[in-house]
């Protein structure tokens, strides 16, 4: 499975990643890897609910925006 995450800036600080192919799939950290690791969790937990099953492997393309 391959989903597209994308990162930006927070006004408040730190930074927001989000997966637009997962309605609601959103994460905030202080740091870009710490957004990624938090959203990566989020995303199995969607796909987990969605489908009782967690992929392997999920492929990403981050990008920053």
């Amino acid at each position: 499975m391959k989903l597209c995450i994308r990162i930006r800036k927070a006004e408040s600080g730190g930074y927001e990643a989000y997966c637009p192919s997962l309605p609601g799939c959103r994460s905030h950290g202080s740091t870009r890897e710490h957004a990624v690791t938090l959203l990566e969790e989020a995303i199995e937990g969607y796909v987990a609910s969605v489908s009782n099953f967690v992929p392997e492997n999920l492929c990403k393309d981050v990008v920053e925006v």
